[in-house]
């Protein structure tokens, strides 16, 4: 199992969720081990309001932000691939039922699957455990 820490970070101005003033954000999505973390947090420069939230699914709005920031990143498998082994990864994962995982093997099979880089190390890391040679990167848009 693979131990090494992947991370991806932004800052953002937001309002301040005590005074309503300009504050700077930080998200950060990491991939620690095989388990994919969030978190976001400010202190208000006008107010000394401070706040940190993590856990659960990744908000939408600062996975968003991390894709705007860092751009997409791919995940590919290496020919000659295993399809059924390749689905068994990817339902376990995504929690796909077996329609969905059809249309999903086929864009990662194209190169046109991604997300944050995270997400996709991920995925790549639980094919790698399951004997299909697989890697995450950056796409070009």
């Amino acid at each position: 199992m693979e131990k090494s820490i992947l991370v991806e970070s932004i800052r953002y101005s937001a309002v301040c969720q005590g005074c309503c003033a300009e504050a700077e954000w930080c998200g950060v999505q990491a991939l620690v081990g095989e388990e994919l973390r969030w978190d976001v947090e400010t202190t208000c420069p006008a107010c000394g309001f401070a706040v940190a939230v993590c856990g659960g699914d990744l908000p939408e709005g600062l996975r968003g932000r991390l894709l705007s920031e860092h751009g997409r990143a791919g995940l590919r498998v290496a020919p000659p691939t295993r399809n059924a082994a390749i689905m068994r990864v990817l339902r376990a994962e995504l929690g796909i039922g077996l329609d969905g995982v059809r249309a999903v093997l086929e864009q990662v099979l194209t190169g046109q699957y991604s997300g944050t880089l995270p997400e996709m190390e991920l995925l790549a890391r639980k094919l790698r455990a399951s004997g299909i040679e697989a890697a995450a990167s950056r796409t070009v848009d």
